[in-house]
């Protein structure tokens, strides 16, 4: 558990650091996600970005365990 836990800081340390380039990428206005703007109100349902990190983190973690 202790181990899984130091990986999942460092992955978010790194995560962090990286953001201004993944928002550069594109990453974050994927088609799938969902962007509702009307006067006042912006919604925004990252569904696809997501669903992409969910499968990175997942991945990462298989990898950790083996």
């Amino acid at each position: 558990m202790a181990r899984f836990l130091i990986v999942l800081g460092l992955v978010l340390v790194a995560a962090g650091v990286l953001w201004p380039l993944l928002a550069k990428s594109g990453l974050g206005r994927l088609p799938g996600d969902i962007v509702i703007r009307r006067d006042g109100l912006r919604l925004y349902f990252p569904l696809t970005t997501s669903f992409l990190i969910s499968l990175l983190v997942s991945l990462l973690i298989w990898l950790f365990r083996r």
